[in-house]
């Protein structure tokens, strides 16, 4: 854009502001472009997290008092209680879904097998197949957008990007029900990441009140309808969902914080723990209602998922060198593990689930298939291990008793005395897998060579069973094939240092964190997430150093497993630094060659909807002619509102002359009229229907305006640029030429005003404020001495 600045009394303006006709491609909705290097999933669309300061946001907000404020303040709490509560419930059906069907599943294959293996694997392979297709068959005649984790668009949305449908009711159904039948059906892949996305769908529908297509509206509810506040509910359902997936408050809170969002509120904080700590209570009290019998399979659970408190409280400094080695490990098998669920998941997405939803079900199927023979046929193989000795290991069950199934699983074994400890990984639950392998004071339970096929077996299992059409998380499997190798090398330093006092459940432990380090590179989170779910604090040190070790080697070879997702989604997120190359270019360097397409302040309906229909923008510069010929700018109108007038009506207007808009905005609309429904496409100029006539009315547009849009000059680092954007989570920046005069300068002492000023000022817009009359010793001269 080419101008000049003019110096008038409401401030700098820009001038001479380039227009055109021709349809353009969108600035802001995604596309292919030299700054994102993946493809972009059509329906993507920017989120307008900026406070759009027009005619009608000021007047609400000049509307509002004292008691408003404490009834906003009240709603927000009170959304946060309802997340905590609606996520924990819900975390607690889908563990008593799956443990029951778990169990229900291993005593019928247990009883058929005492008769015949084969009947015993075509009963196992049915019931995983039924379950695993009730998932596939939900997600994609239901709920598309509950395939997978969910986590990659949770960032995208936090990021500022809505992908369509990932927020909806009946995601929110697909994702619970899916998750029973896929963790339920045996698959490689757990329920944490869907359970996070559990957390965001039911904080959306809190914000919104509810779902109006099913049924489910409270209008009540229906306060936070822009996208700054829906951003903040659905941080909290976030840190909610690894909360009660992993019942570690703190590590939820944690969580959101490092690993989902990209702009962070000392206010949120207060929200996000205080439902952190919300879910926490309704997790443990509901557990402890199934302390008497009454969830079936599910038991008293117990809060702490995997204590390990009773094992290695000590280690030597000859240790740390295995355990540094677990990190180096963990780094290349977590680096490994992202570029092959990549290349697959690409393949998937460009090739084999074009073909249709029963491509994606055969293939669903056809997985679980593959995986029920491998798990059932692989314990056959091997040979059965004699319990260890009941005196020297009095508190260890060996084998379990008929009709349970936990540690040291009987399966074929025909002593009564031994354990298959291939079937004791196998044949459980993910969290009762992951609890063997942690175990303590078990040396000796698993053979290197069990330990071995499982690790191998699981890992490539893990690698071809992400992807498919199902709800399915990657914190499981990364446990547990780190728990493997970690239990692994724990099995040599016992072997090498020959000390009673070194525990392979400790390497265990290590082992899995090294791994979700590696593929997830998450460490503060992470490691608070890790000591929470073991109760064993000794370890924290441990836990840091494979964490910082295992970043470290994945991040030489890629991305983290998210972000990978994410862009290989479309997903063009903003990371937290930008690229080496953006320090050699400027703003001007990152402008289309496309011109910027604006309206003048009165525009012709006529033309307003030519201009929608020829282009995909999201955001239009609005200029106004000044009596000597000269434009300046306004503002900018976002895409929504235009089409909100256009199908309201009621501004239309017979002349192009400007009038006066005082005190006729709040009467026609709110604030919250002009907001797109959360996930959804929204108002469409297709949906708008006009008369001859109505096109040649007029529109003036400058209540609607954002008055003040966020504006840089064309020389600007692009690099200051891209941290402005993504710091302020903002929309559309114009760049506009180096002004040319001055109107003043602010400093920290002209935001340190005390509150008097707003109460007995009038002259507050004004271009000074007198400092005389107020005396204030915390802002004097010489306590700001470069003023």
């Amino acid at each position: 854009m080419q101008g000049e600045l003019r110096l008038t009394v409401d401030g700098p303006r820009w001038s001479r502001l380039l227009n055109s006709e021709a349809p353009v491609e969108e600035h802001d909705t995604m596309h292919e472009d030299p700054w994102v290097k993946s493809p972009v999933t059509l329906g993507t669309e920017s989120l307008d997290y900026e406070v759009v300061e027009n005619s009608a946001y000021r007047e609400d907000q000049a509307q509002r008092g004292r008691w408003h404020r404490i009834h906003y303040a009240a709603i927000k709490w009170l959304f946060a209680l309802l997340i905590g509560i609606g996520t924990g419930l819900s975390a607690f059906v889908i563990n008593v879904a799956v443990e029951n069907f778990s169990g229900w599943k291993f005593i019928a294959t247990f009883a058929i097998m005492r008769h015949s293996y084969f009947a015993g694997l075509v009963v196992y392979v049915l019931f995983n197949a039924t379950l695993v297709f009730s998932s596939v068959f939900i997600v994609t005649n239901f709920a598309p957008a509950a395939a997978g984790s969910g986590i990659p668009e949770l960032k995208g949305y936090l990021n500022g990007i809505d992908t369509p449908g990932i927020l909806l009711f009946r995601t929110l159904i697909g994702k619970i029900l899916g998750s029973i039948g896929s963790v339920g059906g045996g698959l490689a892949l757990g329920k944490e990441g869907p359970l996070v996305h559990t957390g965001a769908c039911i904080a959306s529908l809190v914000g919104q009140g509810g779902s109006t297509k099913y049924f489910i509206n409270w209008q009540w509810l229906r306060v936070f309808k822009n996208d700054r506040d829906r951003r903040d509910l659905v941080t909290i359902g976030c840190a909610a969902g690894v909360a009660a997936a992993f019942r570690a408050p703190v590590g939820g809170v944690l969580f959101a914080l490092e690993e989902v969002t990209s702009w962070w509120r000392s206010q949120l904080l207060w929200r996000v723990f205080f439902t952190s700590a919300v879910v926490a209570v309704v997790v443990r009290t509901a557990m402890s209602w199934c302390a008497h019998g009454n969830c079936g399979h599910f038991g008293s659970g117990g809060f702490i998922i995997w204590d390990i408190s009773g094992g290695q409280d000590d280690y030597s400094f000859y240790e740390l060198w295995p355990m540094a080695m677990l990190g180096i490990i963990g780094g290349l098998l977590g680096a490994l593990f992202n570029q092959l669920t990549l290349y697959l998941s690409s393949y998937r997405r460009n090739v084999l689930h074009k073909k249709g939803d029963r491509v994606k079900i055969i293939e669903a199927c056809l997985v679980s298939l593959i995986t029920s023979v491998l798990s059932f046929g692989l314990p056959l193989l091997t040979t059965c291990t004699p319990c260890p000795d009941p005196v020297r290991y009095p508190d260890i069950v060996c084998p379990r008793p008929s009709k349970h199934y936990g540690n040291y699983v009987t399966f074929h074994c025909s002593s009564e005395n031994q354990y298959n400890d291939l079937a004791t990984i196998f044949f459980n639950t993910p969290d009762d897998a992951i609890r063997n392998l942690f175990s303590t004071k078990t040396v000796h339970e698993y053979s290197a060579q069990s330990l071995f096929i499982f690790m191998v077996m699981f890992y490539l299992l893990a690698v071809i069973t992400y992807g498919i059409a199902v709800p399915s998380g990657q914190f499981v499997p990364g446990i547990m094939i780190g728990a493997t190798y970690g239990r692994l090398v724990g099995m040599l330093v016992v072997s090498l240092y020959k000390k009673d006092d070194i525990d392979e459940g400790t390497y265990a432990l290590l082992g899995a964190a090294s791994f979700l380090g590696g593929s997830m590179r998450m460490t503060v989170s992470l490691c608070v997430i890790m000591v929470e779910i073991t109760n064993n604090l000794n370890l924290l040190p441990l836990i840091m150093l494979v964490l910082l070790i295992s970043k470290a080697v994945g991040d030489i070879f890629n991305m983290g497993f998210y972000e990978q997702q994410a862009h290989l989604r479309g997903i063009p997120l903003l990371e937290s630094t930008p690229k080496r190359f953006m320090r050699k270019l400027s703003a001007r360097d990152a402008l289309r060659a496309n011109k910027v397409v604006n309206f003048s302040r009165i525009a012709q309906v006529s033309h307003i909807v030519a201009v929608l229909c020829s282009n995909n923008h999201n955001g239009f510069p609005v200029i106004e002619e000044l009596p000597n010929g000269q434009t300046l700018v306004i503002g900018l109108i976002l895409r929504s509102y235009l089409l909100v007038l256009l199908q309201s009506k009621a501004d239309f207007q017979d002349t192009p002359i400007a009038g006066d808009d005082r005190g006729r905005v709040t009467i026609r609309y709110s604030a919250t009229d002009f907001v797109k429904p959360v996930s959804s496409k929204g108002l469409s100029i297709n949906d708008i229907h006009l008369t001859p006539q109505e096109l040649e009315m007029y529109l003036d547009l400058k209540p609607f305006v954002n008055p003040s849009p966020y504006m840089v000059p064309e020389d600007m680092s692009l690099t200051k640029v891209y941290n402005l954007f993504r710091q302020l989570g903002l929309r559309h920046v114009l760049v506009v030429p180096r002004p040319s005069r001055l109107t003043g300068l602010i400093t920290r002492k002209d935001l340190l005003l005390p509150e008097v000023l707003e109460e007995t000022s009038t002259e507050l817009s004004s271009t000074r404020v007198r400092y005389k009359a107020y005396k204030m010793p915390l802002l004097e001269k010489n306590f700001f001495p470069h003023h």
